[in-house]
């Protein structure tokens, strides 16, 4: 069990002394630049200092293809050591200060003391997330065909309690919001009604949500397919957001990423959903063909920016209720999961630095005159500039690492872990 920081200041403080002069050089030419374009950087950077994205806890362990699953050495093998591993991600990059835990997978038997210990990491909790989607050891009935939308009312009432419970654990820590994901569907046409299939999943959904405390918000998650191929009950945003809307106030859609048909415009998404006031979070990742989880902007960067820039643009016009929660949701199939969720809070980090340079008046301007290619242009202009001096500078002055990766790659963490941690199984796939 971890006692404290990973890594001392004397370390980060080395590694940024070597590095200060050159980033110092990039920022002042950065800044002469954007002041060319009537913006200030200092401005910039202290909305960059203030934003934050929570990592997953399963996230610091290797995830799976669909058929196996590959184990590095030194990979965390419980709640515990994943705080560690997030603790550390959080000293070096500093815009990751919550893990968001998944349950049952991360079950202890006292609560206040795991709070406690992620304090003394520099960590709190974000949402918690229910797990309906997977049969558990001792589990009395089963979750193969479906969970709160289950035909069995006794299925229905394990998932609604099991929820009930995450909420219960969720106060313990901290935390202010469940995560409600359901695998529940069908893989041929007519295995199951399909009207009736929702109308259970919102009866059970209801009674969760009536469990929870005043200031909580319950973040319905959608997705396209997988497990169930043919259909899903909590299939898309209409879905989703016709579902926040029956269960009440503190109902909110969550977005995922990687979880729509390919092409689908997600940034527009975003606007109709905060329109409905039912825009509550995000899970950061990307999408090339089937696979959801892949790092946040590793495949489609610009799309990442666009979605920010609606982000932007909705915190212009706020509604009620306008507080989006961001995670990074990731699975780490080929790479150290610590070095991937560097990267992936650095590019989420990114977009959003990249938002806030649009021009927005000469935005707004092309489109009330239907300019189209002046339109684009604010954007892309926008997009097109090297945001990492101001990015890196907010992190050391903050007291992270000029350079996260360089500086994580140099302590030999994974070796040094695999000497303390319990040696990982093979896996069968996913997680």
């Amino acid at each position: 069990m971890a006692n404290g920081p990973a890594l001392t200041l004397d370390q980060i403080g080395s590694h940024n002394a070597e590095r200060i002069d050159a980033l110092a050089e990039d920022y002042a030419a950065l800044d002469r630049q954007l002041a060319r374009r009537g913006v200030d950087i200092a401005q910039v950077k202290s909305a960059v200092a203030t934003f934050s994205v929570a990592v997953p806890s399963w996230g610091a362990g290797r995830g799976g293809t669909r058929f196996a699953k590959f184990p590095i050495p030194g990979e965390p093998t419980n709640i515990h050591e994943k705080l560690e591993d997030c603790g550390l991600i959080q000293q070096l990059g500093q815009v990751t200060p919550r893990v968001s835990p998944h349950f049952p997978w991360d079950k202890v038997s006292d609560y206040a003391a795991l709070r406690e210990e992620a304090a003394n990491l520099g960590l709190g909790f974000d949402a918690v997330n229910s797990n309906t989607f997977q049969d558990q050891p001792g589990q009395a009935h089963s979750y193969r065909s479906g969970s709160l939308s289950s035909t069995d009312a006794d299925v229905r009432a394990q998932a609604i309690d099991h929820n009930i419970e995450c909420i219960e654990i969720g106060r313990q820590l901290g935390s202010r919001a469940l995560t409600v994901w359901v695998g529940d569907g069908t893989n041929f046409p007519g295995q199951q009604h399909l009207g009736r299939s929702l109308d259970r999943y919102l009866d059970a959904a209801a009674q969760v949500y009536a469990a929870l405390p005043g200031d909580w918000r319950m973040l319905l998650e959608h997705k396209l397919f997988e497990p169930a191929f043919y259909s899903t009950v909590i299939s898309d945003w209409g879905s989703s957001m016709m579902a926040a809307q029956e269960l009440g106030p503190k109902a909110m859609c969550l977005i995922d990423l990687g979880h729509h048909a390919p092409n689908v415009n997600i940034e527009q998404i975003v606007a109709r959903l905060h329109k409905a006031g039912k825009l509550g979070g995000f899970h950061f990742n990307d999408s090339k063909y089937g696979d959801d989880d892949l790092d946040a902007g590793a495949i489609n960067p610009h799309q990442l920016f666009l979605i920010f820039n609606e982000l932007v643009e909705a915190a212009l016009e706020p509604r009620t209720g306008f507080d989006p929660a961001y995670m990074i949701d990731q699975s780490h199939n080929v790479t150290d999961p610590i070095e991937s969720m560097l990267c992936s809070a650095e590019a989420i980090v990114g977009s959003f630095a990249k938002a806030l340079l649009v021009d927005r008046e000469a935005l707004r301007a092309a489109q009330e005159s239907n300019d189209a290619i002046i339109a684009f242009r604010a954007l892309r202009r926008a997009y097109d500039t090297d945001v990492a001096p101001i990015v890196a500078l907010a992190r050391a002055e903050a007291g992270g690492a000029i350079d996260p990766l360089a500086l994580y790659r140099t302590l030999g963490w994974r070796e040094r872990k695999a000497q303390e941690r319990n040696t990982v199984g093979l896996g069968a796939g996913i997680v």
